[in-house]
This record gives C-alpha cells, sequence and structure tokens, in this order.
C-alpha cells in the first residue's frame, strides 16, 4: 500500500504532526479526534514512520471492536431473520 494512502487512513482517525530533529531524526505525533490520546513515534525514514502509524491505526481498530464486542451482555444478540 502507498505511503499516501496509509497517511489518508490515519488522518480520518487522528490529527498529526511531523517534525524533524536537527540529526534528521523525524517524529510523528499522533492525537486521537475522539479520545484525545496521544502516541508518538520516531524514525528516521518516512515510509517507516508512516508504517509505525498505519500499523498503530490497526491496532486501535482491533482493540475498539474487540471491546464494543465484550460490552454487549449476554441475550442481547439480534434475533434471527
Amino acid at each position: 500500500m502507498r505511503n499516501t494512502t496509509k497517511l489518508k487512513q490515519i488522518l480520518l482517525k487522528y490529527n498529526l504532526d511531523l517534525s524533524m530533529e536537527e540529526e534528521g531524526l523525524l517524529t510523528m505525533t499522533l492525537l486521537d479526534k475522539v479520545t484525545g490520546k496521544m502516541e508518538k513515534f520516531e524514525h528516521a525514514s518516512y515510509s517507516q514512520l508512516i508504517g509505525k502509524g498505519y500499523s498503530h491505526l490497526l491496532k486501535s481498530l482491533k482493540t475498539d471492536l474487540e471491546n464494543r464486542g465484550r460490552k454487549r451482555k449476554p441475550g442481547m444478540d439480534l434475533p434471527e431473520l
């Protein structure tokens, strides 16, 4: 998948800040638009940095889905049609 596609997906869930230190180290800070939770990633390569952010996005979406499934009470399933 291209970095621009990954970046678009990341931006659907997070506000993003990119910066570079004098040593050439890139820093990406993700701020969740809903919860306000912040994550920070560092890497010398832009591609690797976007990959880390995208991987974090997938993990957070998986966790969100699992948590929603746990909140459902037994016997509260939708009736079969």
